[in-house]
């Protein structure tokens, strides 16, 4: 029993619900996510794209469950070795497919439930036809990254910058193509003479995937420079900003993370090309050291800038306009 739950669980893909935090984007560089109800609604939003997800690997293994029994690795996925039979796989995707939309309709909106729906219609399609076309396949996860990142927006009900959603598609094309490569040099390695599990891997060149590599790891670089020197802002809160020089209170602060991303970049670059990794994005953020570290550090530097400002400036606000009545009050008691 405790085998049986192992492999349902690991089907569903935990590791990938990384992924998922591409929803914690909108709110975070709205500047938001410290309000009240932001961080329960983004919890919540979180769950039901993590089920929905899951749904979409499930069929995805039982669409690919023939080809992965000729995989070196994915032959010991639960479907394709026969841990789960393919009718109560079909059924728990069923589930949890129904689950995710119904939550999200209950407990986060209408209009995110509706984007749940087109992120499963989506990875159907992938899942049956696109996921052979050259190239396509491709833009496709870049459309489900960018349906993650949206979700995010309509859940909190905030809107999202054009070049943010530019520099998803950068970031998710480098993701994806970089993906294909290195499966493309995992199956070589394992299986030289046989037919490659994956019918689009056999009609991407190497070249062809290394300038897609290169063009979209540019992209990303390029858009997301664009997008932090347009959300910058132009002056820093007054509580804070009266702490600083003068030369300090409206610089475009948000630039100082561009050498993080390039970095971050360049170092998931040498994990595909040096240490031929990378068939898992997920999986090489949590073992590669300074790729996590790099997004860590990243993560805590926007969350900090952009969103603790404000929370500090309310709480002094509050703290102030607290001791000011405090002081009116005693000095109505003396005069009385």
């Amino acid at each position: 029993m405790i085998g049986f739950v192992y492999h349902v669980a690991r089907t569903a893909r935990p590791r990938q619900w990384l992924k998922n935090l591409a929803l914690l984007a909108a709110p975070v560089f709205a500047g938001v996510l410290f309000e009240q109800g932001i961080a329960l609604q983004m919890t919540k939003a979180f769950i039901c794209f993590c089920a929905i997800a899951s749904a979409g690997y499930y069929i995805n293994d039982i669409v690919d469950a023939p080809k992965d029994r000729l995989h070196p690795v994915k032959k010991n996925r639960a479907i394709a070795s026969g841990k789960i039979s393919t009718k109560l796989a079909w059924i728990i995707a069923w589930v949890t497919a129904l689950f995710a939309i119904l939550f999200g309709y209950v407990f986060v909106g209408r209009f995110f439930s509706f984007m749940v729906i087109a992120y499963l219609v989506l990875q159907l399609i992938y899942s049956f036809y696109i996921r052979n076309v050259i190239i396509l396949d491709a833009l496709t996860v870049a459309t489900l990254f960018i349906f993650r990142v949206i979700s995010g927006a309509l859940a909190v009900e905030v809107s999202v910058s054009s070049w943010l959603i530019l520099a998803t598609i950068g970031l998710s094309l480098l993701l994806a193509f970089g993906k294909r490569r290195s499966e493309k040099t995992l199956l070589m390695q394992h299986q030289k003479d046989s037919k490659l599990t994956r019918e689009t891997l056999r009609h991407y060149p190497d070249t062809l995937l290394d300038s897609m590599i290169s063009m979209s790891a540019s992209f990303c670089i390029i858009t997301y420079a664009l997008f932090t020197f347009q959300v910058s802002p132009e002056s820093l809160d007054p509580t804070i900003a009266q702490f600083l020089p003068s030369i300090l209170r409206g610089p475009k602060l948000m630039m100082l993370s561009i050498p993080i991303v390039i970095y971050g970049v360049a170092r998931y670059l040498y994990v595909i090309y040096e240490k031929k990794e990378g068939e898992s994005p997920a999986r090489v953020l949590l073992s590669d050291k300074p790729l996590l570290v790099s997004v860590v550090i990243w993560g805590l530097f926007i969350v900090g800038l952009v969103n603790l400002p404000p929370f500090v400036g309310k709480y002094w606000d509050n703290k102030t306009t607290k001791s000011s009545s405090i002081k009116e009050s005693q000095r109505l008691d003396t005069i009385k």
